[in-house]
């Protein structure tokens, strides 16, 4: 083999290895509760005090690495990395006995790999003394929350003791339509100091609006501190529910390293939009029998099938006929159905094809359907008008030749029978 040959495959092949990128992705961000304080350590019955959490994104090397032109094994011409933030909807205080006078954060934004925020709630302690625990929420763009317990002492002797404390992840995909199956991803995470055992995961009050496809029950097992485990499961939900946001109530039940028994709760929060599904039922005209050139009004029935109202609703035709060819329908509720009436002029004669447009908006945004119809015009019947010109013409005839032919013919303008008689 030649040389210059050689060189030429060389060069062609690093060409080819700078041209293809490698693109390495690392899991997606999430974040967690990294610090709290309760300020006083111990409140005395109806007083104030503070909570202070630390919020960080735990994916602090979060990314996407694009990298072209490998020179070596692990080393390339060329390394662009970009990271991924975590989009933080709100956070708040759930007080679970203890009143929150603090309002939720709201539209919080997002939080870079590695980056930690600090959020501040103020609380008021009941009258009665023991050991609470008020519940901190965090949720994030595309369906996933965070609910982290955090123990609050009201005037007891007890100090608060090393324990599991176990912070449940729900994560969906965006908005769910009412009927659909939703698969959720549920993770369970021990961030306390001791081991959670027998870990049992409960869907509460299941209903016929939304229950579980199997089980409503999960065990976990064991879930030693700093590990996690992951439960995969499908809710199914009634095509008849409403819209809006539901929450599911979820127990997290295990022992703690005394045998004591704890139960701590969460819910999976499902926001479900309505879809709306529009159809034709009839296409009538009125008169029901058109005659060409002749107005008539065209009557499109439309029906909403679907889970959500329809709203904006409007129809057009695109009929090669003078008139009113859109119609403004307004809303449709599910189950429901309404007209578009369309006042026209008079039609050609013969098989006329056209198109029905139909535009409208519901929870999932907008929408545009189209159907193509025929419309049949008959051609106007003259036959009642050739059989009247028929008989006046025949009567012409007659008397032409009774009064004008026999008289010029036979001068007395009778007939041959009549001058016999």
């Amino acid at each position: 083999m030649k040389v210059s040959t050689v060189i030429i495959f060389i060069a062609a092949f690093v060409a080819l290895a700078l041209a293809v990128p490698a693109v390495q992705a690392i899991d997606p961000p999430s974040v967690t509760i990294t610090d709290y304080t309760v300020s006083p350590s111990v409140l005395l019955p109806d007083s104030q005090g503070t909570i202070t959490i630390t919020v960080k994104n735990t994916a602090s090397t979060s990314s996407i690495s694009e990298k072209s032109g490998q020179l070596s094994t692990d080393v390339y011409a060329l390394v662009k990395t970009t990271d991924t933030s975590v989009n933080i909807e709100n956070v708040q205080l759930e007080g679970n006995g203890i009143k929150v006078v603090s309002d939720k954060f709201a539209r919080v934004g997002a939080i870079g790999p590695g980056q930690s925020l600090t959020f501040k709630f103020t609380i008021e302690s009941p009258h009665a003394s023991g050991m609470y625990y008020p519940e901190v929420w965090i949720d994030t763009t595309g369906g996933k929350s965070t609910r982290y317990p955090i123990p609050v002492n009201v005037n007891t002797a007890l100090g608060i003791q090393k324990t599991a404390i176990l912070i449940m992840d729900s994560t969906l995909t965006g908005s769910q339509n009412p009927g659909d199956e939703i698969p959720v991803t549920i993770l369970v995470t021990n961030s306390g100091q001791m081991m959670a055992d027998d870990v049992t995961l409960k869907i509460e009050n299941v209903t016929s609006m939304v229950a579980p496809k199997n089980t409503d029950l999960y065990h976990l097992g064991m879930i030693p501190a700093g590990e996690q485990r992951s439960v995969n499961l499908v809710l199914l939900s009634d095509k008849k529910m409403n819209a809006g946001l539901v929450k599911i109530p979820v127990s997290l039940r295990y022992n703690g390293m005394d045998g004591s028994a704890q139960t701590q709760f969460s819910n999976i929060d499902i926001l479900f939009k309505g879809k709306a599904e529009l159809g034709f039922v009839t296409v009538d005209t009125s008169p029901s029998r058109l005659t060409e050139g002749t107005p008539f009004d065209l009557t499109v029935r439309i029906e909403n099938t679907g889970t959500g109202e329809a709203k904006q609703v409007s129809a057009t035709i695109d009929l090669p006929v003078e008139g009113k060819k859109e119609a403004f329908i307004g809303k449709i509720k599910p189950g429901n159905d309404a007209p578009a009436i369309f006042l026209l002029e008079g039609a050609k004669a013969g098989t006329i094809p056209y198109t029905i447009t139909i535009k409208y908006t519901d929870d999932m945004g907008e929408h545009t359907m189209t159907r193509q119809m025929n419309l049949r015009v008959p051609p106007t019947d003259n036959s009642g008008l050739l059989l009247f010109g028929l008989i006046v013409l025949v009567l012409i005839a007659f008397l032409g030749y009774r009064y004008w032919y026999l008289p010029k013919v036979n001068g007395d303008g009778k007939f041959s029978w009549e001058r016999k008689s």
